[in-house]
Protein backbone atom coordinates (compact mmCIF):
# COMPACT_ATOMS: atom_id res chain seq x y z
CA UNK A 1 0.00 0.00 0.00
CA UNK A 2 3.04 2.30 0.07
CA UNK A 3 3.68 4.03 -2.69
CA UNK A 4 7.18 5.30 -4.80
CA UNK A 5 6.92 9.02 -5.61
CA UNK A 6 8.31 10.17 -9.01
CA UNK A 7 9.15 13.79 -9.65
CA UNK A 8 9.28 14.98 -13.19
CA UNK A 9 10.39 18.01 -13.34
CA UNK A 10 9.32 18.93 -17.28
CA UNK A 11 5.94 18.67 -16.63
CA UNK A 12 6.29 19.46 -13.06
CA UNK A 13 3.84 16.89 -12.35
CA UNK A 14 3.55 14.18 -9.88
CA UNK A 15 3.28 10.39 -11.15
CA UNK A 16 2.63 7.87 -8.33
CA UNK A 17 3.56 4.19 -8.67
CA UNK A 18 2.20 1.81 -6.59
CA UNK A 19 4.71 -0.08 -4.29
CA UNK A 20 4.92 -2.53 -1.70
CA UNK A 21 4.40 -2.46 1.61
CA UNK A 22 6.86 -4.39 4.51
CA UNK A 23 5.44 -6.55 6.09
CA UNK A 24 5.48 -5.12 9.27
CA UNK A 25 3.03 -2.24 7.95
CA UNK A 26 0.97 -4.90 6.21
CA UNK A 27 0.62 -6.56 9.48
CA UNK A 28 0.17 -3.80 11.60
CA UNK A 29 -2.73 -1.74 9.23
CA UNK A 30 -5.26 -4.65 8.01
CA UNK A 31 -7.71 -3.86 4.95
CA UNK A 32 -9.76 -1.01 6.38
CA UNK A 33 -8.15 -0.18 9.78
CA UNK A 34 -9.20 3.24 10.82
CA UNK A 35 -12.45 3.64 9.17
CA UNK A 36 -15.99 3.76 11.00
CA UNK A 37 -18.76 1.88 9.78
CA UNK A 38 -21.18 3.99 7.84
CA UNK A 39 -24.59 3.26 6.27
CA UNK A 40 -24.92 3.08 3.08
CA UNK A 41 -25.85 6.51 2.12
CA UNK A 42 -22.29 7.80 4.54
CA UNK A 43 -19.49 9.53 2.93
CA UNK A 44 -16.17 8.83 3.83
CA UNK A 45 -14.22 11.17 5.77
CA UNK A 46 -11.06 11.74 7.70
CA UNK A 47 -13.14 11.64 10.63
CA UNK A 48 -14.99 8.34 9.72
CA UNK A 49 -11.95 6.87 7.98
CA UNK A 50 -8.56 8.41 9.05
CA UNK A 51 -5.02 7.62 8.08
CA UNK A 52 -2.99 5.01 9.73
CA UNK A 53 0.87 6.25 10.99
CA UNK A 54 3.16 3.04 10.34
CA UNK A 55 7.02 3.66 11.25
CA UNK A 56 6.72 7.27 10.43
CA UNK A 57 5.15 7.09 6.89
CA UNK A 58 1.40 8.03 6.76
CA UNK A 59 -0.58 5.25 4.89
CA UNK A 60 -4.23 6.51 3.16
CA UNK A 61 -7.52 5.56 4.02
CA UNK A 62 -9.16 3.10 1.92
CA UNK A 63 -11.77 4.89 0.20
CA UNK A 64 -9.45 8.35 0.08
CA UNK A 65 -10.27 10.57 -2.93
CA UNK A 66 -6.97 10.02 -5.37
CA UNK A 67 -5.84 13.21 -4.43
CA UNK A 68 -5.52 12.65 -0.52
CA UNK A 69 -3.49 9.83 -1.81
CA UNK A 70 -0.78 11.97 -3.40
CA UNK A 71 -0.55 14.31 -1.41
CA UNK A 72 0.17 11.44 1.29
CA UNK A 73 2.88 10.29 -0.86
CA UNK A 74 4.40 13.37 -1.93
CA UNK A 75 4.40 14.16 2.26
CA UNK A 76 6.21 10.64 2.86
CA UNK A 77 8.56 11.67 0.27
CA UNK A 78 10.03 14.54 2.07
CA UNK A 79 9.33 13.06 5.80
CA UNK A 80 12.58 13.26 7.53
CA UNK A 81 13.99 15.45 5.29
CA UNK A 82 16.02 18.32 7.52
CA UNK A 83 14.52 21.92 8.21
CA UNK A 84 16.01 24.53 6.10
CA UNK A 85 14.56 28.24 5.83
CA UNK A 86 13.52 28.79 2.31
CA UNK A 87 13.50 25.08 1.55
CA UNK A 88 11.15 24.13 -1.25
CA UNK A 89 10.36 27.96 -2.29
CA UNK A 90 13.27 28.36 -5.21
CA UNK A 91 12.50 24.85 -6.17
CA UNK A 92 10.29 21.82 -5.46
CA UNK A 93 13.76 19.78 -5.51
CA UNK A 94 15.79 20.75 -2.12
CA UNK A 95 17.19 19.01 0.61
CA UNK A 96 15.74 20.38 3.27
CA UNK A 97 12.24 22.09 3.63
CA UNK A 98 10.71 24.74 5.66
CA UNK A 99 6.82 24.65 6.81
CA UNK A 100 5.53 26.11 3.98
CA UNK A 101 8.08 24.17 1.19
CA UNK A 102 7.00 21.11 2.80
CA UNK A 103 3.36 22.10 3.20
CA UNK A 104 3.54 23.34 -0.79
CA UNK A 105 5.43 20.14 -2.02
CA UNK A 106 2.63 17.82 -0.44
CA UNK A 107 -0.20 19.97 -2.18
CA UNK A 108 2.22 20.12 -4.90
CA UNK A 109 2.23 16.86 -5.50
CA UNK A 110 -1.84 16.09 -5.98
CA UNK A 111 -1.60 19.22 -8.70
CA UNK A 112 -3.05 21.25 -5.80
CA UNK A 113 -1.09 24.37 -5.69
CA UNK A 114 0.78 25.04 -9.24
CA UNK A 115 3.79 27.81 -7.49
CA UNK A 116 5.11 27.62 -3.98
CA UNK A 117 3.43 29.83 -1.30
CA UNK A 118 4.60 31.33 1.75
CA UNK A 119 2.56 30.57 5.20
CA UNK A 120 1.07 34.24 4.68
CA UNK A 121 -0.02 33.21 1.25
CA UNK A 122 -1.19 29.90 1.90
CA UNK A 123 -3.62 31.99 4.72
CA UNK A 124 -5.45 32.51 2.04
CA UNK A 125 -5.10 30.02 -0.12
CA UNK A 126 -8.04 27.39 -1.71
CA UNK A 127 -11.67 27.57 0.46
CA UNK A 128 -11.93 29.24 3.38
CA UNK A 129 -12.91 26.90 6.56
CA UNK A 130 -12.14 23.27 7.47
CA UNK A 131 -12.01 20.14 4.82
CA UNK A 132 -13.11 16.87 4.87
CA UNK A 133 -9.83 15.56 4.10
CA UNK A 134 -7.41 18.20 3.90
CA UNK A 135 -7.22 21.12 6.31
CA UNK A 136 -4.40 24.02 5.77
CA UNK A 137 -3.70 25.83 8.96
CA UNK A 138 -1.64 29.25 8.05
CA UNK A 139 -0.69 32.89 9.41
CA UNK A 140 1.86 35.15 8.87
CA UNK A 141 4.83 32.74 10.76
CA UNK A 142 3.66 29.11 10.02
CA UNK A 143 1.69 26.74 8.48
CA UNK A 144 0.70 23.08 9.24
CA UNK A 145 -1.92 20.54 7.39
CA UNK A 146 -4.06 18.18 8.69
CA UNK A 147 -4.49 15.35 5.80
CA UNK A 148 -7.05 12.38 6.85
CA UNK A 149 -6.64 13.03 10.49
CA UNK A 150 -2.66 13.20 10.46
CA UNK A 151 -0.65 16.40 11.34
CA UNK A 152 2.31 17.08 8.68
CA UNK A 153 3.98 20.16 10.23
CA UNK A 154 7.75 21.14 11.15
CA UNK A 155 7.20 21.39 15.03
CA UNK A 156 6.96 19.42 17.40
CA UNK A 157 10.15 16.93 16.21
CA UNK A 158 11.63 15.08 19.03
CA UNK A 159 14.99 16.28 20.37
CA UNK A 160 17.87 16.76 17.50
CA UNK A 161 15.19 16.03 15.09
CA UNK A 162 13.91 19.14 12.65
CA UNK A 163 11.97 19.02 9.68
CA UNK A 164 8.89 17.84 7.98
CA UNK A 165 7.12 15.04 9.97
CA UNK A 166 3.87 13.44 10.53
CA UNK A 167 2.15 13.45 13.79
CA UNK A 168 -0.96 11.90 15.52
CA UNK A 169 -1.55 14.70 17.72
CA UNK A 170 -3.08 17.59 16.53
CA UNK A 171 -2.18 21.43 18.46
CA UNK A 172 -4.18 24.41 18.99
CA UNK A 173 -5.27 26.29 15.66
CA UNK A 174 -5.73 29.45 17.19
CA UNK A 175 -4.12 32.35 15.45
CA UNK A 176 -4.48 30.06 12.34
CA UNK A 177 -6.50 30.61 9.02
CA UNK A 178 -7.98 27.19 8.35
CA UNK A 179 -7.80 26.74 4.52
CA UNK A 180 -8.38 23.35 1.92
CA UNK A 181 -8.78 22.70 -1.40
CA UNK A 182 -11.96 22.87 -2.75
CA UNK A 183 -13.89 19.53 -2.57
CA UNK A 184 -11.45 17.83 0.00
Amino acid sequence: MSKKLALVAAGATVALAAGTASPAAEAAVPWGAGCASLPPSGQRTSSTCGASLVDGRAIAPPGAPAAVKQVIAAANHIDGRPYLWGGGHVSWFTRGYDCSGAVGYALHGAGLLEATMVSGQLASWGEAGTGEWITVYANSHHVYMMVAGLRFDTRDAPAGVSGPRWHRANVDSRGFAARHPTGL
